[in-house]
């Protein structure tokens, strides 16, 4: 007659729901019971460029810095940063995380040249994405573009950015044109009506957030939802901050951040959960 296998000590089951709650508390990914992965997107318009001379601080970085400790994201968006910017976060994410924390960068382009726009102090300047893979790792790819239409007048070319992380989601960001909301809206359908679909049908479908200052309202003219696909999931911060996912993830909660006034936006949190890569069905 097999043996029954001992009950564990109550002290120990205890201690293993309080370890659980407090990993949800903390935004790690871990998984439910349900199986799926609890996610906190972290939104960041940092002004870093130097160029804004309204909203540049010179302290927005190190203010994210705080911001990711305190609230350890897993995937942070980047807007208004310059390259080197992606190199000190992602050292936070690391801190905070540990294991595998993958990085990203797309420079806008210099209409006027054809090479990478520039911050003040000569580093591209663009959109970025941090991103806490959790474990397994099975490997992740960067896909960015340049929005085909632009406006001629400004030599700021505006890009988009997603992190593939291979089995668990795609992690997407955009800054979009402020000289025209029409331009905008242009630029938003693209990203979502062809830059993402393409994503989905050339690699692989994956659950998929995008999150970024769209230069678009909830309620605007043009409205910002004219461009969120009508299964699609969104959240705004009661400004240009946008968060947009694909019906399969489930929001749970969201809110703003004070940045403290090191730039001109709030940080924009949204907290969701994810399905298991098995229960994906595309």
């Amino acid at each position: 007659m097999a043996s029954r296998p001992s009950p564990v000590p109550r002290p120990l089951v205890a201690l293993a729901c309080l370890i659980s709650v407090a990993a949800l508390l903390v935004g790690c990914s871990v998984a439910d019971a349900n199986g799926t992965t609890q996610v906190r997107v972290l939104q960041l318009n940092l002004c870093n460029s130097g160029m804004a001379k309204g909203c540049y601080t010179g302290r927005s970085v190190d203010r994210a810095a705080e911001v990711i400790r305190a609230e350890t994201p897993d995937i942070v968006t980047l807007n208004e940063i310059c390259s080197g910017d992606v190199d000190v976060l992602e050292e936070v994410m690391t801190q905070v995380h540990g294991g595998t924390v993958v990085a990203a960068f797309q420079p806008a382009r210099n209409g006027r040249t054809g090479e990478p726009y520039r911050c003040i102090n000569g580093q591209q300047y663009g959109v970025g994405v941090l991103a806490h893979v959790p474990a397994p790792y099975r490997g992740h790819e960067v896909h960015a573009g340049i929005y085909p239409a632009q406006d001629p007048a400004d030599p700021e070319q505006r890009a988009w950015l997603c992190v593939d992380a291979t089995t668990v989601y795609y992690a997407c960001t955009t800054h979009l044109a402020y000289t025209s909301s029409t331009l905008a809206l242009a630029q938003c359908g693209h990203l979502l009506g062809t830059a993402i679909p393409e994503l989905h049908a050339r690699h692989r479908y994956q659950p998929t957030v995008v999150s970024g200052d769209l230069n678009l309202r909830h309620g605007g003219t043009p409205d910002v939802r004219s461009c969120v696909p009508a299964d699609h999931l969104h959240l705004h911060d009661g400004g240009v901050q946008q968060f947009m996912a694909t019906a399969d993830i489930t929001i749970q909660d969201s809110r703003s951040i004070s940045m403290d006034r090191t730039t001109d936006h709030a940080a924009f949190l949204v907290a969701l959960a994810l399905p298991r890569p098995a229960d994906l069905v595309h």
